[in-house]
């Protein structure tokens, strides 16, 4: 494709001062402002990445765009180096916190292509892509812009800021060291564009030898495409940009399957005696094995799904008692707030990522869009369809990153759940465990097994198995998720 060659920097040599060129500005400027507000009214979240040359302009450019904005609705993020937290945390966690919400526009001074400009260090070219391909499947509207310019006005932009001691510090090593070695870093960002200008996230090459220009043809790009967008939703309707999702063959996962749930035998017993003799003996087990992940700063992420009234709290309130109180954090999940409702649903849940060396416990988890949400009918089905491979992409990239993984279903019987509830209700000081909306899940008994069977069956992974927790007596369930979790630990230290 050669994106690059196909500017010819050359030719730009227009009157970057005409009086026609600034009233096209204006006019686009004004329909952007108007834009805004048809975005918002549509719930569209938008996302506007500028990449480019050092000098190139990407600043100003930014700064003429916000000004068109209201900016209520708009907000901007510079992109540097990640800070010491964010370096403990997966590469694409702090893009993810900086999402738009439905009806608002996200600026970038740089972005998650930041690593992949400087040459030499890691980028994450599958991650990029599973994190552009999720967002613009679920409605989120991305413009990358690569701002182009010669390295002879590159280099004679460095001399201007250079020779004022006001502009001086805005010239840094790296922008010295890119015009140094231009044709090496001009076939790095050709390589990236041509990589990354996916058909769901284009790039757009603008040249950037006179701004003016660069911000009519910035405009005038994300006016057009706005317009067209915003068409289209008006004609099919507010899910027209909502996708079904697809996944690349070598996406592909391998699995782990897991028996159906009404093939599960759930006659297992356990002696007092023995629970307390085996609980002391694993916890302090546990408490030495966290101390090494600690050490080697490998994190975990455990979760716990099942029915209600299977256990959960109990479950894991045995499994911290067996760990550093500093070293975890349980995360209960109930339904998403207004705010998390705005944004793709992944995203409440990249807000929670341990860091390395540390354990995230969640109290329900992201499946709940292909359980609760699905069969309540708060997914539509291309929504709670496409999270199969958006979670086991999630789990992927956290396994990737070095996470160790382990997933419990509780499974107890209906008999079981429905004493469970009634001793609930009967009992004052556990009252507060029992809603109106257990009785109502209860009701949909058949339907949620249907749908539970299918997660387990299509998010089962290599990486990240589910595991099905025998809860019909709580003792040996609790020491079960003990022992697998001590299991999964040692897995983990022995690869080291």
């Amino acid at each position: 494709m050669h994106m690059l060659k196909k500017i010819d920097l050359a030719l730009q040599l227009g009157n970057d001062e005409s009086e026609a060129l600034k009233k096209e500005i204006d006019t686009l400027g004004a329909r952007l402002t108007a834009l805004q507000q048809e975005i918002k009214k549509a719930g569209i979240p938008v996302m506007v990445i500028l990449e480019g040359w050092g000098t190139s302009g990407k600043g100003s450019l930014i700064g003429r765009i916000l000004r068109y904005l209201d900016p209520r609705g708009a907000r901007m993020y510079s992109i540097t180096q990640p800070t010491g937290e964010e370096a403990r945390k997966p590469a694409m966690n702090r893009f993810w916190l900086t999402l738009p919400a439905k009806g608002e526009i996200a600026v970038y001074d740089r972005s998650w292509y930041h690593d992949w400009m400087t040459i030499g260090k890691p980028w994450k070219q599958k991650e990029i892509e599973i994190f552009e391909r999720q967002l613009t499947d679920d409605g989120y509207v991305i413009f990358k812009f690569f701002l182009h310019i010669s390295k002879k006005e590159q280099k004679k932009r460095l001399k201007e800021l250079e020779s004022s001691k006001n502009t001086a510090w805005r010239v840094s090593g790296a922008d010295l060291h890119q015009n140094k070695n231009y044709e090496t870093y001009e076939k790095c960002f050709e390589n990236m564009l041509e990589t990354t200008s996916y058909s769901f996230a284009p790039w757009k090459v603008v040249s950037g030898m006179k701004r003016k220009m660069a911000l009519r043809d910035v405009l005038s790009e994300i006016v057009t495409r706005m317009e067209d967008i915003l068409a289209k939703v008006q004609a099919e309707g507010k899910d027209a940009l909502q996708k079904q999702g697809t996944l690349p063959e070598e996406m592909q996962f391998q699995m782990a399957p897991q028996p159906k749930l009404s093939e599960i035998d759930l006659s297992q017993e356990m002696s007092d005696e023995e629970y307390w003799q085996k609980l002391d003996e694993l916890q302090k087990e546990l408490l030495g094995l966290t101390y090494k992940l600690y050490r080697k700063k490998i994190p975990m992420v455990i979760c716990y799904e099942g029915w209600d009234a299977a256990g959960k709290g109990g479950n894991i309130k045995r499994l911290v008692s067996g760990m550093d109180a500093r070293d975890y954090m349980v995360h209960p999940v109930a339904a998403p707030t207004s705010e998390e409702k705005s944004r793709h649903f992944l995203w409440r849940f990249w807000k929670n990522i341990p860091k390395t060396g540390h354990i995230a416990i969640f109290d329900r988890t992201w499946y709940g869009r292909v359980m609760v949400e699905r069969i309540e009918g708060f997914a539509t089905e291309k929504q709670w369809k496409r999270a199969y491979n958006e979670i086991n992409e999630f789990e992927q990239e956290l396994h990737d990153w070095g996470a160790i993984i382990v997933k419990f279903w509780l499974q107890i019987d209906k008999d079981v759940q429905l004493e469970r509830f009634t001793e609930r209700q009967n009992t004052p000081e556990k009252q507060w465990k029992i809603t109106d909306e257990d009785w109502r899940n209860r009701e949909k008994w058949d339907a949620y097994e249907v749908a539970i069977d299918e997660m387990i069956e299509n998010t089962s992974t290599k990486v990240a198995p589910w595991h099905i927790i025998e809860s019909n007596n709580k003792h040996y369930a609790r020491i079960k998720a003990i022992e697998i979790v001590i299991e999964a630990i040692k897995n983990r230290l022995a690869e080291i």
